[in-house]
């Protein structure tokens, strides 16, 4: 049985539930974060058997057996209703595999530094021996290593000290069975079949679930995007509760306020320009120019690429396509860069460029590949 916890208490509004990650509960993982949404949801936290309000477990129950425990949690809360869905790592794959059995159920899902097999299967085998032999206490010190990004700890010591007394507190045996459930998953092979909209939210310095794996799941389920969180490891919603809740409210459609539009496409468009282009753009405003710059900022950073109808690889792709059609050539050069940032690789980029040659025009096509082959000699 999977112990819920009521993180913000708003009985009329859309249920979203909430998975933690291995050695965590809901309480620490999730509480700062679930404080800052918007107050579009009754957010409620569940917590792996063995951990935190949860009582142990004696017996194996896999990925799926988990999810069906979620189902369940579901239905005592909101009988046969759908909800929405947020997990970090162990708490992302149940996402996936709710996604896969029982997709009317769930909504829409955030997957946050996960993935769709997460790590190795010996070396989980091994922490399991670990586990049950020498208690939780043995996997602390590398916990703290994986969990935080450098200086984290040091800087939200409170924060830090709270996940790893909710690892210290758990049950071993049931650490050690989350670790073979996790051995055994592996759904890479089917990401194809999740239809549902997925928002994938990696830690740049997150080496057990690297950005490439979210980067897998964006672009492989039918209806995914990607936001990679710089200074962030494995456990995002404590170590950047402000961010996650901001990509959570636009990811399952919080209030929508103009300023927080503006906000999310600041957001966007730091994330696919890059910081410096932003922050030369924003230095150069003059009152003028303020309006037009707020425009594009809530308008087509804010509203067109934070839509859930296209990943933002294809958004990329048809922005180019457009731009060589146009002649824009300065617009061009600064979003070859950014296709680099929504996962084109160079050779991607040729072939959008190959096939603007016919349907744009040769000299357009000459003229970005010129561009283009100045830009793609860049550093990346």
């Amino acid at each position: 049985m999977l112990t819920a916890t009521t993180l913000v208490d708003a009985p009329g509004r859309p249920l979203l539930l909430l998975g933690p990650s291995l050695g965590t509960s809901a309480e620490a993982l999730w509480r700062r974060a679930a404080e800052q949404l918007q107050g579009g949801h009754h957010v409620v936290g569940w917590d792996l058997p063995g951990h935190g309000g949860s009582e142990p477990a004696y017996g194996g129950f896999g990925i799926a057996g988990l999810a069906r425990g979620v189902l369940t949690l579901a239905d005592q809360l909101r009988p046969g209703e759908p909800f929405r869905y947020a997990g970090v790592s162990v708490g992302g794959a149940v996402g996936l595999q709710l996604l896969l059995d029982a997709p009317g159920r769930v909504e829409s899902a955030a997957l946050v530094c996960t993935g769709a097999k997460i790590g190795e299967s010996t070396g989980w085998r091994q922490r399991a021996e670990t586990v049950r032999a020498d208690g939780v206490h043995a996997v602390v010190g590398a916990s703290q290593q994986r969990w935080f990004a450098p200086g984290f700890a040091q800087r939200s010591p409170a924060v830090a000290a709270a996940l790893l007394d909710s690892l210290r507190a758990a049950d071993p045996e049931s650490y050690a069975l989350v670790c073979e459930a996790l051995a055994a998953f592996d759904v890479r092979d089917r990401l194809g079949e999740i239809t549902t909209p997925v928002l994938a939210i990696a830690g740049a310095d997150d080496l057990p679930t690297p950005p490439e794996g979210l980067a897998r799941i964006a672009t492989r389920v039918r209806n995914g995007r990607l936001v990679v969180l710089e200074n962030a490891a494995h456990l995002a919603p404590a170590e950047k509760p402000d961010e996650v809740a901001a990509l959570l409210d636009d990811h399952f459609g919080g209030p929508a306020t103009l300023d927080r539009v503006r906000e999310a496409g600041m957001r966007v468009r730091r994330q696919v320009l890059g910081d410096e282009h932003v922050d030369r753009a924003v230095a150069g405003t003059t009152p003028f120019t303020r309006d037009f710059q707020e425009l594009i900022t809530a308008y087509a950073w804010g509203e067109i690429w934070t839509r859930p109808g296209l990943d933002r690889r294809s958004r990329s792709m048809i922005t180019l396509t457009a731009l060589v059609a146009l002649g824009h050539q300065e617009e061009l050069a600064m979003h070859l860069r950014a296709a680099r940032t929504n996962g084109l690789t160079d050779d991607e980029i040729k072939e959008v460029l190959l096939q603007s040659a016919i349907y744009c025009g040769v000299p357009a096509a000459n003229t970005a590949f010129r561009i283009a082959q100045q830009v793609l000699g860049e550093p990346s």
